[in-house]
């Protein structure tokens, strides 16, 4: 009898690993924060978490039949212009896993050679990133990508939008989406473009605590031999978690930055050092969010602190004569610029 398991591993039933499972809620409520890249041991639930993403996200409403997920039936793509839409539908939020083997051709799009040797017609076959428009893409080992595709990535994620000029075809759809990269920091470092681009990083470890090892074991255990029976108290935990994310969307533009906020996320990043604005955005964009999915009317430094490692640990500048890890350097920076904590 077969063992799979019909639905991913809930993400209410992922022991641990708070901040982690934090990034992933922050960008569903707020994609503008940008990507998640959870760095750390292996077996420790990356990959886990990030399927199970999927199965919790809300769904999405898209044109029917429409490969790259528009939103309106004026939607402008290149589906939409050969075949006017009629209806929109509810579809899952796309979750899309880029093989470190893709090719170009699959993850950009390329010649539908079927309908060309068929049809004898010239017709475009989108790819991954047409697919992951208006979700999220998912690379395993982000860190062991091929140059080349981290070049095309950084291309999609600043302009939002997919170009492709190859074998007589000139197409251009939308792009935007959510890059959650997981790796392992032993098997190489990520090139400090592809870096920047993630909104968030997370450090991931192994539990410390025999009794949480323990539940991890038994949750796993319970999901893999008898998943009829373990999923369905889980769905109710799940089912809250998108409503609040759902609730939190609606919030969100309603928060309030105060320049104290402000000036905040502004003298965090001058004394870390972090070069550009990208940290100040990302810091005041996280904070916003979790205030929202908290049902608070305006950003806080309880906020402030809760998303600045992630914001900004993977934004320093190398110091060869700190020998602290980014987390510590975040966190005596916070100390010495808030001092103690105090409500704005």
């Amino acid at each position: 009898m077969s063992r799979t398991a019909p639905q991913p591993f809930p993400f209410s039933a992922i022991v641990g690993q708070d901040e982690m499972k934090r990034a992933l809620v922050l960008t569903a409520i707020d994609p503008s924060i940008g990507g998640v890249l959870a760095f750390g041991d292996r077996g420790a639930g990356k990959s886990t978490a990030v399927r199970a993403l999927a199965a919790l996200l809300p769904p999405i409403q898209a044109v029917e039949g429409c490969p790259y997920n528009t939103a309106t039936l004026d939607g402008d793509c290149p589906h939409c212009r050969e075949h006017p839409p009629q209806t929109l539908v509810e579809r899952p939020t796309p979750v899309v896993d880029l093989p470190l083997g893709a090719t170009e051709d699959r993850v950009v799009g390329a010649l539908d050679i079927e309908r060309a040797l068929t049809r004898g017609e010239k017709a475009f076959e989108p790819g991954l990133l047409a697919r992951a428009h208006r979700g999220y893409l998912y690379i395993d080992e982000v860190n062991l990508l091929e140059d080349h595709l981290v070049d095309l990535l950084l291309d999609v994620a600043a302009s939002g939008e997919n170009v492709v000029e190859r074998e007589g075809l000139s197409i251009r759809h939308a792009a935007k989406f959510v890059l959650v990269g997981s790796g392992n920091p032993e098997e190489g470092e990520l090139r400090p473009q592809l870096l920047d681009r993630f909104g968030l990083s997370v450090e991931v470890s192994s539990p410390k605590d025999v009794s949480e090892r323990v539940e991890v074991i038994r949750r796993r255990d319970a999901y893999d031999t008898d998943p009829e029976t373990f999923l369905p108290p889980w769905r109710a935990a799940d089912a809250e978690l998108r409503q609040s994310i759902l609730a939190a969307r609606t919030r969100l533009t309603n928060v309030a930055v105060e320049d104290a906020a402000l000036e905040d996320c502004a003298r965090l990043c001058l004394a870390l050092g972090s070069d550009g604005l990208r940290g100040e955005l990302t810091l005041m964009r996280a904070a916003r969010a979790l205030a929202a999915f908290e049902g608070k009317a305006k950003v806080q430094r309880a906020e402030l602190r809760a998303v600045a490692p992630s914001a900004l640990r993977h934004r320093l500048r190398r110091d060869p004569l700190d020998e602290a890890g980014s987390s510590a350097r975040v966190g005596r920076a916070l100390e010495e610029v808030f001092g103690e904590a105090r409500e704005t």
